[in-house]
């Protein structure tokens, strides 16, 4: 039942995050524990587009895989996630991304999970509350290294 929530004020926009957190391939290129991705199945809806994705976490000597669904919704600027398969008995999550008036956004990051074994549990959840901290600073340094640094007085928090 760990659930954990970020907003972060980043000097891009909401329309290049939303980018940049739907590239979902190019994730083990530079998340933390992210060592593999690989899309099953991708279907447009209308102007959604709904992914089958499989990612490979890692953390010292532990592996495992996991099965979730992507909503990408790029006219509303959210992303949902929701679980498929794997070792948690439930994965939630959502990103949503709102402009601000300094040209730079607000990033917005929920997640709700729980594994379904204890000892997992026990095992990868510290390792899980950690990485979630370094996700954002992932996804800061990694939109600086694609839309470097914009010419704008947007806050970081």
């Amino acid at each position: 039942m760990p659930k954990f929530q970020d907003t972060t004020t980043v000097p891009h926009s909401a329309a290049q995050m939303f980018a940049l957190v739907a590239d979902i391939e190019r994730y083990p290129e530079f998340l933390p524990m992210c060592e593999a991705l690989k899309i099953r199945e991708r279907r447009e809806r209308g102007e959604m587009t709904l992914l089958v994705a499989d990612m490979t976490v890692g953390y010292k000597m532990v592996r495992e895989t996991f099965t979730s669904q992507v909503l990408l919704k790029p006219a509303e600027s959210i992303i949902d996630v929701s679980y498929v398969d794997g070792p948690f008995r439930y994965l939630d999550n959502r990103w949503r991304f709102v402009d601000r008036a300094d040209d730079g956004s607000d990033v917005k990051f929920t997640i709700d999970y729980e594994f379904k074994s204890r000892t997992l549990g026990v095992l990868m959840g510290a390792m899980f509350d950690r990485a979630f901290h370094m996700f954002s600073n992932a996804f800061q340094k990694r939109a600086l290294e694609i839309y470097g640094t914009p010419n704008r007085n947007a806050a970081s928090a």
